[in-house]
């Protein structure tokens, strides 16, 4: 089934979430050499909440940051919106510190609130809670393992649990849920372009259009000057492999959103999606989704996964099978939004570390630091980041620098055509098994295996 197009249907330009107030008009460029206590590489969120603590903690530091596009311009400005307390990655991988980590995690979601509210930065956030819905028995059971998981890790019932989806959002053939209320609903490029006028205000400079091209121990190196600084973090996400030196850091994964025109409120009295709730399903070829503020539904999921060479497609565009796939999948889960139709397509990129679990890390000797590799839970786990970065920085020990992803080091990806092959073999199988277990009552053994070739 094709989709329904809107006939101001747009394709990329960034995302949706800029159609309304159009994209910013970039900022000024370096102008030449430059000396800063701190250098920040990227004006995305990881970037932005850095120099945002680093000057409420420090006011007298020199702090700036470079941008290659405009502020917001990536993953921050393209994300499904979602401020959720889940971990980007395994609670095992993290060691049994990582009870601390999601602790952690489920603060930093109020944090940014009290950010939201404290810098008045209206970026239609309402604390809904998620639901994560199972549509065959295979679904259901790894849903049930989900949980009794999370109680071995400390999450307690109030935190995540089992609930009747009907009394929620009613999704086309569901038979269970969890329920979670750590998870926000935001406006992604709001809360992007709110942060880099706090952090102008607090006296920081966002040099825009200026792209980095190598980051050496305190420096940070562009085609319009040199920033020298005591530090220089690199916040790059998506887009590190861009960076000389570090194609096979991490992984930058293509995901794909669309959204529908505004929906009557018979609809949503019809599927009982009352409010902000986001929500999730457990395929292995996963969905999410919110309800935004002028009630639409903004529908995500895997398009073409990874482009050969760690290349990435900067302007959003997203292929015509994958919009047909997102519709397709949209309509399913809520066969009443058929009268609807598409309004944007657009897709961003990720940064996927080998074990895809995320890490923070400065270096005191070179002045090298980094956040990042956030496996698309980026929204919340910038905002810790860069809490973290700025203890590290200042060389304040804390309670979130004894966190377990603080100094974790990952080793890189394989050398092409070995990682290309190995990602979009995952999602071939992954694909493959969602499809198998429509009549099998357990998970696929076709999505173990794919687990097992990429460490996922």
């Amino acid at each position: 089934m094709s989709a329904s197009l809107s006939p101001a249907f747009v394709n990329g330009d960034v995302s949706f979430w800029y159609r309304a107030a159009g994209l910013p008009t970039p900022g000024p460029r370096l102008g030449g050499d430059l000396q800063a206590d701190v250098a920040v590489v990227g004006a995305g969120y990881t970037g932005l909440w850095t120099a945002y603590y680093l000057k409420r903690a420090r006011p007298s530091l020199q702090v700036v940051v470079l941008e290659q596009e405009f502020a917001g311009f990536g993953a921050s400005g393209r994300n499904g919106g979602w401020l959720t307390g889940d971990l980007a990655g395994s609670h095992e991988r993290y060691g049994e510190d990582a009870r601390r980590l999601q602790r952690a995690m489920y603060a930093s979601i109020d944090e940014v609130i009290a950010v939201c509210e404290k810098e008045s930065i209206d970026c239609d956030l309402v604390k809904g809670g998620v639901m994560n819905v199972a549509r065959t028995p295979a679904q259901a059971g790894r849903l049930r393992e989900t949980v009794a998981v999370a109680r071995s890790w400390g999450i307690e019932e109030p935190d995540l649990h089992l609930v009747d989806p009907a009394d929620h959002v009613r999704v086309s053939g569901a038979l269970t849920a969890s329920w979670s209320p750590h998870c926000a609903r935001i406006q992604p490029a709001k809360l992007a372009q709110g942060l880099a006028r706090a952090v102008r205000d607090l006296g920081v400079p966002i040099y825009e259009r200026t792209p980095v091209t190598e980051i050496t121990p305190h420096r940070a190196l562009t085609p319009y000057g040199t920033v020298s600084a005591g530090h220089v973090i690199r916040a790059t996400e998506g887009f590190t492999a861009r960076l000389r030196g570090s194609r096979r850091q991490w992984l930058p994964m293509n995901s794909s959103m669309i959204v529908t025109e505004p929906l009557p409120a018979s609809f949503w009295d019809e599927v009982g999606w009352r409010g902000a709730e986001l929500l999730g399903d457990m395929a292995h070829y996963y969905m999410y989704a919110q309800r935004t503020a002028d009630d639409r539904i903004a529908f995500g999921g895997r398009g073409r996964p990874y482009l050969y060479g760690s290349r990435v497609d900067a302007r959003g565009h997203t292929h015509e099978w994958t919009v047909d796939a997102l519709w397709r999948l949209l309509t399913d889960f809520f066969p009443a939004a058929r009268s609807s139709s598409v309004a944007h397509a657009w897709s961003g990129v990720l940064g996927v570390p080998r074990d895809w679990c995320s890490t923070v890390h400065v270096d005191p000797a070179t002045g090298l630091g980094w956040a990042g590799g956030y496996t698309g839970h980026g929204v919340t786990t910038t905002n810790l980041a860069g809490r973290t970065l700025r203890d590290l920085i200042l060389g304040e020990e804390s309670e979130l620098t004894s966190l377990p992803w603080v100094g974790r080091r990952v080793r890189p990806w394989e050398p092409e055509p070995l990682r290309w092959l190995g990602v979009h073999t995952m999602y071939r199988l992954y694909r493959l098994a969602d499809h198998r277990e429509r009549t099998m009552p357990r998970t696929s053994a076709l999505a173990r295996f794919a687990d097992l070739i990429t460490g996922h």
